[in-house]
Formats: structure tokens, C-alpha cells, sequence
């Protein structure tokens, strides 16, 4: 899929799409996002595409149009679905006879751009409810978007390609997943940021739906997105506002009974130390893009999120090469604390790193970065293959030079050791239980969780 692209100017999709006689509907744009319709209004030949254009700035006219917004925000999910919901029924309802050649869809956002404090940073919903046939089933095309332009009016001209970009999509590039996602940043590259993406309808059935993750990931239109385990497209902004987060990366190639204890042991512990300050708790584990098989993309990382999938965690997937870029993006959701995994070796090879790379005076500075008020790590515990012992948060190695700092991280419990583990299973190495698959031996099969051998027996038997 998307072998070859080529990009195609806004004004010429906007064309393109009003001389397309038989896709027609509505635009509804509230807050900052009024600029899609004005994109085929200039394009013209508009009238064969736009039934309506409307806009409800002021909150009393929505809530009169759409219905009130119990928590009081208006860029949200909850209120594009509203939107796409009460104009498609409007559609339909009075269309539907008139044009029954038609294919309708309804195009909504609702949209917060930067503010003249540049307090909000922009940000917003936009969605597409379509057809691709007259009689065809209803599908649909939702994203969440993060505006990169330092300027409103920047943000606005954005939104308005981006809209753009999405009804084209849809409607030409619907056979191909890759170039649908990939379509999207036309025109716009490093303004915008796209960390959701949601494409759904029986027109669309005939692909994996977490792939939508990947392509976003792939043609860089985000750093960061995440989906639950049924493999649906989640935003942070829903779920983690005044939460508790534990995040926990690794390649998950696979995940083993060493796996499933530090999951299970690390959030039991997090969520016995944040009780207090946060009233619901999140686990998610963390895949880089870095990690996965460059030259069998898709398969692996098919292969690699089902397996994660089948533990029953939401997945994040990330460009991040460190926990830092990740710390800093998300930080805009105002968790009360985030809590990391890190094995004692990662942890080890951090701290070393860190202080070979600050030996100019910034060592402070580097490791204050990392170790901020709200995030807590913990460190799980790892076999000492050539002294055949355990090493652990207390006893790992660190330069003497800033042991005192060290020290410092473990009694302020900024660094958690974590209190209890399997011993026995500390000796399970993923790696050679991989290698041990692909060659068809299943000595180590039993040290897989059941539900992820079922995952594998799929590709692979293991019998």
C-alpha cells in the first residue's frame, strides 16, 4: 500500500471534490475552526458541494443546537459526535428524497486555537461522516489535531487544509488506508500534529485497524498515539486530567511471565503509593517505533501490538527515543503523577549516560529534568547472569561521583525499588525465547502467558 504518492494543493482537492457532482452535505464549525467551507467556497463551483455551512460561536446557541456539555468542554469528543450526530439526522432528513443520488456526509470541528497569552496552545476535533455510495453503509473519519503555528491565524488556515484533507481522503483514497492517513499532512508539514485517528464503517473492514497508528507514526504526523486493547484509537485528553499514569516501555517480543509480574507488582505499588491524590488509575504499555522491524513493518507490528493487546492494557505508540520527549508531552494533560518501569539495567545505562554527557557542571540540571515533583520510578529487579545474583535498585552500579545524588532520588522514593517480584522468573530471557520460536524449538513456551501463546500459535505452533 501507498508505494507511490504524490501530494495534491488544497485548492486542487477543493475543486477536485465540488466538481465530484455527487458528493454533497454540510459543514459545522464551531470555536476557532471556521475555515474548511471557506476552502471550497474559493475553490468555486462550491454549490455542487455545500448544502449548508453553520457556526455557533457563542456556547448558549451550541448547547441550543447540540445540547449542553456536562463537564463544561466544548472541544472535546464528546461534543464533535454530538455535531456529526444532529446534522447527519438533519441530512437525511431532508435530503435523502431530493437527492437520492447522492453521496452525503456531514463535516464537523470544534476547535480551540492559540489565545493572544498563548496560555492555550490550539488544539481541536474534527470529523467526517460519509457515504461512498448513495445506498451504502455510514462510515466515518475522526481525528484529534494539535496546532504547531505560534499564531491564530496560522492555526485557522491549518485547520482549514486539514479539513480539506480529510473529506479528499475519504472520498478518493479509500481503498488505500496508508494514503488516507498519509494524505492528511499534505501541505502541512510541522504544523500540525494529528494524535488520534479514527476511521470506521463496513467500507472499512477489510484492514486491521491499529495499522492507522502506525501510519501516523510512520509518516510522522504525530510522535504519540495510543489505542485500547480492542485496538481503538484513545486520547489522553479523555482519561488522564487529574489521573495517575504508570507507563511501561519495552519490545514485548514477547511478553513473558517476567512481564505479566512487573506489570502486576509495579502497578499494585503505584497505585498504593498515588491512592491519596488521584482518583483513578491508568496502565499503559509503551511500543518506540524505533523497536519494531524496519523491513517488515506492518507484519511486526501486527504481530508485536496483539500480543501486547492480548495482556489487556492500553498501547501507546511513540517516536520518543527516551522517557524524556514523552515526560514533556505529557505534561499538557495535568496527571497528577506519572509512574515509569525501568528495569535496574535500563535505569543503570540512563544514569550513566546522563553523567557522561553533564560533566560540564549541568549534572543537576540533566538529572532534575528526569526526576520531576509528580513522576516516580520503578525499578524492577534483574538476574546477574555472570554472578548469579539479583541486582536491584539498592546494590546496582552507579558512578561514584554522584552516588550522593542517587541516594538522594531513592530516600526522597523518586526512585522505587519495587517490593516484590517472582525470583523465579527473573532468569526468563525474552530474546532467546523468540530466537527459540522462530527456529521452531518451544523448549521456553510454558513462560509465555497462555493468552499470548495463542496470539503466536496464530503465525507460528507451538507445539
Amino acid at each position: 500500500m501507498c508505494m507511490s504518492y504524490q501530494m495534491i494543493k488544497t485548492e486542487q482537492k477543493a475543486l477536485e471534490i465540488n466538481l465530484n457532482d455527487p458528493i454533497y452535505g454540510t459543514f459545522a464549525e464551531i470555536g476557532a475552526g471556521q475555515e474548511v467551507a471557506r476552502n471550497f467556497f474559493q475553490a468555486g463551483a462550491a454549490a455542487g458541494t455545500i448544502a449548508k455551512t453553520m457556526s455557533a460561536y457563542d456556547k448558549t446557541y451550541s448547547d441550543a443546537i447540540y445540547g449542553p456539555e456536562p463537564l463544561g468542554r466544548y472541544v472535546c469528543e464528546s461534543r464533535l459526535y454530538k455535531m456529526l450526530d444532529h446534522e447527519w439526522e438533519l441530512m437525511e432528513e431532508r435530503l435523502k428524497s431530493n437527492r437520492p443520488d447522492a453521496t452525503f456526509f456531514v463535516f464537523a470541528d470544534t476547535i480551540q486555537a492559540i489565545n493572544y497569552t498563548r496560555t492555550i496552545k490550539g488544539n481541536g476535533w474534527l470529523g467526517l461522516r460519509f457515504r461512498l455510495d448513495p445506498d451504502g453503509p455510514v462510515n466515518e473519519m475522526v481525528l484529534h489535531v494539535k496546532m504547531l503555528d505560534t499564531n491564530n491565524r496560522m492555526q485557522q488556515e491549518a485547520i482549514g487544509i486539514l479539513g480539506v484533507n480529510m473529506i479528499y481522503a475519504c472520498f478518493y483514497y479509500a481503498q488505500d488506508p496508508e494514503k488516507m492517513v498519509r494524505s492528511l499532512g499534505d501541505n502541512l508539514k510541522d504544523r500540525v500534529s494529528v494524535d488520534l485517528l479514527r476511521i470506521q464503517g463496513d467500507c472499512f473492514n477489510f484492514f486491521d485497524h491499529k495499522l492507522l497508528a502506525l501510519y501516523l507514526i510512520k509518516h510522522r504526523l504525530t510522535n504519540v498515539t495510543m489505542f485500547d486493547p480492542r485496538g481503538k484509537s484513545i486520547h489522553a485528553s479523555e482519561f488522564l486530567y487529574k489521573n495517575a499514569l504508570m507507563l511501561v516501555r519495552g519490545h514485548y517480543k514477547p511478553p513473558t511471565l517476567t512481564t505479566l509480574d512487573a506489570l502486576n507488582h509495579c502497578y499494585n505499588q503505584f497505585i498504593s503509593d498515588t491512592r491519596k491524590d488521584a482518583l483513578k488509575h491508568h496502565l499503559m504499555l509503551e511500543l518506540p517505533f524505533d523497536y519494531l522491524l524496519q523491513d517488515d513493518l506492518e507484519n511486526d507490528f501486527i504481530l508485536r501490538t496483539d500480543m501486547m493487546a492480548a495482556l489487556g492494557y492500553d498501547i501507546l505508540i511513540s517516536r520518543y527515543e527516551n522517557h524524556l520527549d514523552l515526560i514533556s508531552y505529557l505534561a499538557d494533560f495535568k496527571m497528577v503523577h506519572l509512574g515509569l518501569v525501568i528495569g535496574v539495567k535500563e535505569l543503570s545505562n540512563i544514569i550513566f549516560e546522563k553523567y557522561h554527557s553533564n560533566k560540564d557542571g549541568r549534572i543537576l540540571a540533566a538529572f532534575g529534568e528526569l526526576f520531576t515533583q509528580n513522576i516516580k520510578i520503578y525499578t524492577y529487579p534483574a538476574w546477574d547472569v555472570e554472578n548469579n545474583t539479583i541486582i536491584m535498585a539498592e546494590n546496582m552500579t552507579i558512578p561514584e561521583e554522584i552516588s550522593f545524588l542517587y541516594r538522594f532520588l531513592l530516600e526522597s522514593k523518586q526512585i522505587i525499588p519495587v517490593e516484590q517480584y517472582n525470583r523465579d522468573l527473573l532468569k526468563i530471557n525474552p530474546t532467546k525465547i523468540w530466537q527459540d520460536i522462530m527456529s521452531g524449538h518451544t523448549n521456553h513456551a510454558e513462560e509465555i502467558p497462555e493468552y499470548v501463546r495463542s496470539v503466536i500459535e496464530k503465525i507460528h505452533p507451538l507445539v
